[in-house]
């Protein structure tokens, strides 16, 4: 048994179904409805800055908590960079316990952004001797102290009638527990598990041994498994990896995606070092179901996100999630 979750980046642009950001928003929280009903159990957001997709995460997963009962509602990743981490504590928190405690964030150092030093108009400038990267981490540390209960502020006196510290309000007692450090590397999987965060990788690596892409994401959460075990982490961590799926079952799906069935892993140049990307798997249901239950890291995985093509509106993207779950899931040894 998989849980299954769809994510989605949340663009828009004139002339498609999804033309501005109102539309993206307002059918992103029409799709996430549109899920529970089928059975899905998470719907999750890509957040970017600078750039016509979702940017700002938590008035939409209130919004998506308020319209639905049961499905997770997460993030796929916050960009850590850009993130004041005591206002994010509060936000999160809040928008927490608004969904009954169905938050999973995923955080992490954020990929590369249309925006040259981004993070510094936020007023997010990495310290001395720091790198972006460094940043993220220390901003990371931040908001976990903060949304575990600890004190991150002194007191004053005057206004408490005591010394000591203050935690920020809201607190959700449980959300600690539901953070995913998103992962580009086996180092960096291995420092999740160090940190005890549960582990999101997708469907890019940030590096390359020349093995097809699954079987290096196979490694990675290995090693992650493995580090967990040696830290003592007393709960069992949580494991997702991105896929993109494209049941093939109507005219409408082979004119959009028919282009697909060959697809294959690609090696690129991103952010100053060597990706490997992995495939789309589009077809007829049962020949990707046979692929899916091959692929090594979705079977160590314990939750699967299939990115849905957001821009071609609710319906659409709703009858992939249904095929998804009808004729593929089963076959694919998910259901």
């Amino acid at each position: 048994m998989k849980n299954i979750g769809f994510l989605s980046f949340g663009h828009h642009q004139p002339g498609t179904p999804a033309p501005t950001a109102g539309d993206a928003l307002r059918q992103m929280v029409e799709l996430a409805v549109a899920a529970e009903e089928l059975g899905i159990d998470g719907a999750f957001l890509r957040v970017h800055h600078f750039a016509p997709q979702f940017s700002t995460p938590f008035p939409l997963l209130a919004a998506m908590a308020a319209r639905t009962e049961r499905i997770e509602l997460g993030t796929g990743v916050i960009d850590m960079r850009y993130e004041n981490p005591l206002y994010m504590a509060e936000q999160a928190a809040a928008t927490d316990l608004l969904s009954g405690e169905r938050l999973q964030l995923g955080i992490s150092r954020g990929s590369p952004e249309p925006a040259l030093q981004g993070a510094s108009a936020f007023g997010h400038v990495p310290a001395d001797g720091e790198t972006d990267a460094d940043m993220a981490r220390r901003h990371t540390e931040i908001f976990r102290t903060a949304i575990g209960g600890s004190g991150v502020v002194r007191a004053d006196p005057r206004m408490t009638g005591r010394g000591g510290m203050l935690a920020v309000q809201p607190q959700s007692p449980t959300l600690f527990e539901r953070i995913w450090w998103g992962s580009g590397t086996r180092a960096t999987a291995k420092w999740a598990a160090e940190q005890g965060m549960n582990l999101m990788s997708s469907t890019l690596l940030t590096e390359d041994t020349g093995v097809p892409f699954d079987e290096l994401q196979a490694e990675q959460i290995e090693i992650f498994r493995a580090e967990w075990a040696r830290q003592g982490h007393i709960r069992e961590p949580r494991v997702s990896v991105s896929r993109s799926v494209i049941p093939i079952t109507t005219d409408l799906d082979r004119r959009f995606f028919g282009r697909e069935r060959d697809s294959q892993d690609q090696v690129g140049w991103l952010d100053g070092g060597v990706a490997r990307f992995g495939k789309t798997y589009a077809g007829e249901p049962d020949v990707i179901a046979k692929q899916l239950a091959e692929d090594a890291a979705v079977q160590a995985a314990d939750t699967v996100l299939v990115t849905v093509p957001n821009q071609l509106g609710v319906d659409y993207n709703a009858h992939l999630l249904e095929s998804i779950v009808r004729d593929v899931a089963p076959d694919a040894g998910w259901r």
